[in-house]
């Protein structure tokens, strides 16, 4: 019978740092690089939160890296995070460690059904309040708010407008974080 490593945070900290590293239920995943596209777009959205959440004192933004412990075996770097003023014990100088208010990851070819699939089902589980999946190729944003202990999804396209239940009275023209 084969026996299946576990990872956890202490074997995290041992990776090297020049390359990004995830762990899942245990589970080593390395993150590669993004393309261009996702940078873009990840420049937009992290610009449009930021921008609004400090000039509005509603609490901290970050921008990968940066860790988020959930438990030993769950380890995440998000693409964006948001933790509000109420929240802000889960932040730590080293990490985050519980859950953050807001979540967004921006889909790449090699992390999607990730992000879409267990990330997901993590952060329902650990009680992010909103998780926001970006897919560039749709150019869609798909809100998930938590509702008792899973997401209820609404997907916007670039038409649309899409507000959070997280950051207050905030409205995001959805063309903004493609163009």
């Amino acid at each position: 019978m084969e026996t299946k490593i576990k990872y956890n945070y202490q074997d995290y900290l041992q990776l090297s740092e020049d390359k990004r590293y995830e762990i899942i239920d245990g589970d080593l995943f390395m993150v590669p690089s993004p393309n261009e596209r996702h940078q873009y777009i990840l420049s937009n959205v992290f610009y449009v939160l930021f921008d609004y959440v400090r000039k509005n004192k509603l609490g901290a933004i970050y921008c990968a890296p940066f860790d988020i412990l959930f438990s030993e075996e769950d380890i995440v770097q998000p693409d964006v995070i948001f933790v509000s003023n109420e929240n802000k014990k889960v932040i730590t100088k080293d990490n985050i460690k519980g859950s953050p208010d807001l979540l967004v990851e921006i889909l790449s070819p090699s992390t999607s059904r990730r992000d879409i699939g267990i990330k997901k089902k993590l952060y329902a589980g650990h009680g992010v309040r909103e998780y926001w999946i970006v897919d560039p190729e749709r150019e869609t944003v798909e809100v998930f708010r938590l509702k008792g202990p899973e997401f209820e999804g609404k997907r916007y396209g670039i038409q649309d407008s899409l507000s959070s239940d997280v950051i207050k009275d905030l409205a995001i023209e959805v063309k903004e974080i493609f163009i």
